[in-house]
């Protein structure tokens, strides 16, 4: 793929699924990586396939809540490579459960790592990417930053927040004249383990919600996924959808605006019926 030869990319979580793709498919670019995953194991092997293409690499373990840490980590990459072209802010987790019966820390955690989690990556990579004067920042929203469905608060919350964080990053980067982009990604229904590692309220059956995701809505790979990221941030693109599912739900929402809050709740009952009703029982 054109565009990547030379570049420096940090990826995180790319222990596993979206990032553990995206750092491959760089590396056959032509690219350098950097990759980082709380998930030693994963990381692990992400490395060992990175090293058989031959590509640069460093692997990091790295929770990208802890902000100094995430600071010496940038700072350590840079002068490692020389120089930090991209970061992909990948990592992120999944939990379910209706808002009246979510404890405050799970809220929390969902948005620490996939929102905070986002801008700790964006902030200490950033000054990196504007020295490099070819900079690109790519951050992994959701189409659940898009639309907002039943028993997903948190996860909608973090993801429409990094949607509204990378948008005002992009327009304050061209109004500075600063030579990074930004991307805002949004992917759909990705074959990955986010459904299956979520963390749920009690009495919500996350099992039945991990094969309702893996049957009906997990219509895109990994591989595929990071194709289609990759082939926008080639292109500069300001928002990347991901599958088919997420340009037709992109398209719906579009349509339908504020009455699709009407009509979603039917679909995710007819998708995973025993899951949300069992979330709203207690």
């Amino acid at each position: 793929m054109e565009g990547f030869v030379g570049k420096v990319a940090a990826v995180t979580g790319a222990g596993s699924g979206i990032g553990q793709a995206l750092a491959i498919e760089l590396a056959r670019s032509g690219a350098s990586v950097a990759i980082s995953d709380v998930n030693t194991e994963g990381l692990a092997a992400t490395e060992e396939q990175l090293k058989a293409i031959g590509a640069p690499v460093k692997a990091d373990r790295l929770d990208v809540t802890e902000r100094e840490a995430f600071e010496l980590y940038a700072d350590a990459v840079k002068e490692h490579f020389g120089k930090v072209n991209q970061i992909y802010n990948n990592a992120g987790i999944a939990f379910a459960g209706d808002v009246e019966v979510s404890q405050f820390k799970d809220i929390e955690r969902v948005m620490d790592v996939d929102f905070w989690g986002v801008v700790n990556g964006t902030k200490v990579f950033l000054p990196h990417l504007i020295e490099s004067g070819d900079g690109h920042v790519i951050n992994i929203s959701s189409v659940f930053g898009l639309f907002s469905v039943p028993g997903q608060g948190a996860y909608n919350a973090a993801k429409f927040a990094v949607r509204g964080f990378t948008e005002a990053l992009r327009q304050e980067m061209i109004a500075a004249g600063h030579p990074v982009k930004v991307t805002t990604v949004h992917p759909g229904g990705i074959q990955t383990n986010i459904a299956r590692n979520m963390t749920a309220v009690d009495g919500f059956d996350k099992n039945e919600l991990a094969q309702a995701f893996d049957k009906k809505l997990a219509r895109t790979s990994p591989q595929k996924a990071a194709q289609i990221i990759l082939d926008g941030v080639r292109k500069n693109k300001a928002r990347v959808l991901v599958g088919p599912g997420a340009k037709a739900l992109d398209l719906f929402v579009r349509i339908t605006g504020s009455s699709y809050q009407r009509i979603l709740p039917s679909i995710v009952g007819r998708l995973m019926p025993q899951a949300h009703t069992d979330c709203a029982k207690h």
